[in-house]
């Protein structure tokens, strides 16, 4: 049987990587991000703890535990006030779609720098004509003897500049049916013809989103995720493998992103004074913290759902990953929703010391909702919970 609640091992998890971030803290991720430098010690701190793999085989230097693990190191990150998109990436993503489907060599090759934070891994799937829809990636990759060549362009890639290496997905052609399919390639950051330009963004972060240029970049065979031998849908299989984890970890960050706001705006209105009394008597102000409240730990509920259902699923069993598929977009749903108006209560509850540097509130509002867009907008959440879940017709 399922169990949605959190083990005491679990539990204690989330006290260390607590301990550990409010260790750095709010004011030194703004810094860094400000100062235009990265979250590189932290980021090794969370590795050298073992941590950042966690989720991934102890045999290659993880922790052995499953996805509900690493999304509870990304919502206690995030609630100290360090969110880390990464986590999302490299060791949810990268890390899950590797140890699934790569070779014994890939393993041991990739995975131990993703558990120690020495060789991150981006993810590179997002393109500027295909939006959304995935089926029209356009980027290829064609055999040239041994070797593989692609050429393509991605954007909205989070991290390039930190990564050893990036997962990108392209397309090849299936000699048997003549039909593109989606291949997922390891490829090194400084290969010769993989470029990226920096895209300027509102929000603050020392992590960065980039375009990334592949003009002809040539790997090896075993750069191609898998056993070349494993049929016209195992690209395919290794895409969906990433999405639930995505969207599980996605939720977190958005948890703990709601969570660090209430917490400011619970702190503040205690010790706020107008006319005589703390603002945070008038219900004004408290009504909205509670429903903050509310909203946040439903969200985290169903997180914690999704999550159990991904790790107690059987991998390939389709029922068990559609079940996990449908709670982890909800999840992702809720808790994005959670997170755009617990930052907004916070700003306001602040009144206009929410919009100052000093207070560190106003920057959540943009932080939070990110999480309504990426990794996949709530418009497409909702059209399928409506056609899978609701069984209505296709609506795209």
């Amino acid at each position: 049987m399922t169990s949605f609640t959190e083990s005491e091992e679990r539990q204690e998890l989330r006290r260390q990587v607590a301990k550990l971030a409010s260790s750095y803290g709010r004011e030194y991720f703004t810094r860094q991000a400000r100062d235009g430098e990265k979250t590189t010690e932290l980021w090794l701190a969370i590795g050298k703890a073992g941590y950042l793999g966690i989720n991934i085989p102890e045999e290659y230097g993880g922790g052995g535990g499953g996805i509900g693990d690493i999304a509870a190191v990304c919502e206690e990150l995030a609630a100290q006030g360090c969110p880390l998109l990464m986590m999302v990436v490299s060791p949810a993503i990268c890390g899950t779609v590797i140890t699934r489907f790569g070779t014994q060599a890939q393993k041991q090759r990739w995975l131990p720098g993703i558990c120690d934070g020495t060789a991150t891994m981006a993810f590179a799937i997002t393109e500027p004509d295909a939006g959304t829809n995935s089926h029209n990636i356009t980027t290829t990759a064609r055999r040239d003897g041994d070797d593989w060549v692609l050429k393509g362009q991605k954007i909205f890639i989070s991290g390039v500049d930190e990564a050893a290496n990036v997962l990108v997905v392209a397309r090849t052609e299936d000699a048997r049916t003549g039909k593109l399919k989606p291949c997922l390639f390891v490829v090194p950051a400084d290969a010769d013809g993989f470029g990226f330009t920096p895209i300027p963004m509102e929000i603050v972060s020392p992590e960065r989103q980039f375009q990334v240029f592949i003009d002809d970049v040539r790997l090896p065979a075993d750069a191609l995720v898998g056993d070349p031998e494993s049929g016209a849908g195992a690209g395919l299989q290794q895409l969906f493998a990433g999405l639930n984890p995505e969207r599980i970890m996605a939720a977190s960050f958005s948890t703990g992103l709601g969570r660090y706001a209430l917490d400011k705006a619970v702190a503040y209105v205690k010790e706020r004074e107008v006319w005589g009394q703390p603002v945070g008597a008038h219900q004004g102000l408290a009504h909205p913290l509670a429903q903050s409240k509310i909203e946040i730990e439903l969200a985290r509920l169903m997180t914690q759902k999704a999550a159990a259902l991904y790790d107690n699923g059987a991998a390939g069993d389709l029922a068990a990953e559609a079940a996990a598929g449908e709670a982890a977009n909800m999840a992702k749903y809720a808790a994005a929703e959670a997170a755009c108006d617990a930052a907004d209560r916070a700003v306001q509850a602040h009144g206009g010391n929410g919009i100052t540097q000093e207070y560190g509130v106003a920057g959540l509002l943009v932080a939070a909702r990110a999480g309504r867009i990426a990794p996949v907008s709530r418009e497409m959440i909702l059209n399928f919970v409506g056609m899978h879940s609701l069984g209505l017709p296709k609506s795209y």
